[in-house]
């Protein structure tokens, strides 16, 4: 399958690099992960009937 890459938009990266150059938005980006890998991990983990 041929995947069409989207067309670059400068606004919205422009946007993500001023996200990723605040500490507050990473911290919760990482928590936000953590959070989703842990529940993923927890699902895995559980017994199945």
């Amino acid at each position: 399958m041929v995947r069409i890459a989207r067309k670059i938009d400068p606004k919205r990266i422009a946007e993500l690099k001023k996200k990723i150059r605040d500490n507050r938005y990473l911290e919760a980006a990482i928590q936000r992960l953590a959070q989703t890998l842990t529940n993923e991990l927890m699902q895995r983990s559980e017994p199945r009937l």
